[in-house]
């Protein structure tokens, strides 16, 4: 099959990851991909060099002084769907992963990552907007999880396939292997012993529990850190104060790493004594099975989507005691829960994920006439 995959307007990190992992695996699957992303500047587009088989096409998107966010927004689905219009290639299936690619180009289909309401997306009338449009427009809707599916028929009347994401299972277990050590004791060396949270600080991957938690953790296990990795998606300067403020109080202390380099993240994560996951929104649960495959011991926030996946290989909690409980039996590890977490792990492997998109592409194709991009 020929498949286009298309990156909008500043989609997160996670997403362009997502990206451009599914489209390498499509194209082993001896697809022919594409991935059109939105942006000018270099963090904007695909964060590394793709694979074989995997075509780039950037489309420029230069910052514009004074420009508001709605004007932004149209521009963006103007720029995006102007572009791959005067390409005048055909594809079998056009696959957006955010909300402007979807609103860009008529007649895709589309991931929802975030089923977020317009309302907690953006304040902006055009955002909003566009918001709504990429949730009615698509062809099809596909999402993570039953969950996120029902989400979305109760916000928005439409089914969703629920498709799986997927993990490097690869690369974590690799991290974790004994003739690996290196990396993992790079990071050990610099931070200790620690529990690792991936994220920023924000109410969506609820710190502030994680950080009430550990204050009870270090009553027993003072040696422990608590070690936050990764970028908050929106600006969360309220919620920061919050938590700084009670960390202070609890002498916590949470070293905050920002945004950690791909090939640094998988030994931070296979370094950890324990994933701490107390995220109060889940579509999935890539971090949780990204500990699981670095046969690390993983404490998840008791969420249907992380319970319908990992529930029976992960310790699941639904405040900061639990999660306490929980961070302090990773101490003593269980091995068979750790085996299996790993054999999860790895069925949920990228390319067993690109054979699912591809049976959800052709029953798509076969709906519908080919037709051109962008017509």
């Amino acid at each position: 099959m020929n498949i286009a995959l298309l990156l909008g307007l500043d989609p997160p990190r996670r997403v362009r990851a997502h990206t451009e992992a599914l489209a390498e695996a499509l194209a082993r699957a001896g697809c022919e991909v594409t991935v059109w992303s939105l942006g000018g500047r270099p963090d904007d587009g695909p964060a590394r060099a793709p694979e074989p088989g995997v075509r780039l096409r950037p489309v420029p998107f230069p910052d514009e002084p004074g420009e508001d966010a709605a004007a932004r927004t149209r521009r963006a689905v103007a720029e995006l769907g102007m572009a791959v219009a005067a390409a005048d290639e055909r594809y079998d299936v056009v696959h957006a992963q955010d909300c402007t690619s979807a609103d860009a180009v008529p007649g895709c289909v589309r991931t929802v990552h975030h089923a977020a309401a317009a309302s907690d997306a953006c304040g902006e009338a055009e955002p909003a907007a566009c918001h709504e449009r990429a949730f009615l427009r698509p062809r099809a809707l596909f999402c993570s999880s039953a969950a996120g599916a029902a989400q979305i028929r109760a916000r928005w009347g439409r089914e969703a396939v629920v498709l799986p994401g997927g993990v490097d299972t690869a690369r974590f277990a690799a991290a974790a292997d004994p003739g690996n050590a290196a990396g993992r004791n790079r990071w050990r060396a610099r931070l200790g012993r620690y529990v690792l949270a991936v994220g920023g600080v924000e109410p969506r991957k609820g710190t502030l529990d994680l950080v009430e938690a550990m204050a009870t953790v270090r009553l027993t296990r003072p040696d422990l850190a608590l070690v936050l990795a990764g970028e908050a998606l929106s600006d969360h300067r309220w919620y920061r104060s919050v938590v700084e403020s009670r960390a202070q109080e609890l002498e916590v202390y949470p070293l905050v790493l920002g945004h950690v380099p791909d090939e640094e993240f998988a030994p931070l994560v296979a370094g950890a004594q324990a994933l701490a996951v107390p995220s109060t929104e889940e579509r999935f649960g890539s971090a949780v099975l990204e500990g699981l495959a670095a046969g690390v011991p993983v404490v998840a926030r008791d969420l249907p989507a992380v319970r319908a996946v990992a529930g029976h290989v992960t310790a699941l909690a639904g405040n900061p005691a639990g999660f306490a409980a929980g961070l302090l039996a990773a101490g003593a590890p269980d091995e068979e829960r750790i085996a299996a977490g790993r054999a999860l792990a790895a069925g949920l492997g990228w390319d067993a994920v690109a054979e699912a998109h591809l049976r959800c592409y052709r029953a798509v194709a076969a709906a519908a006439l080919r037709d051109p991009v962008g017509a």
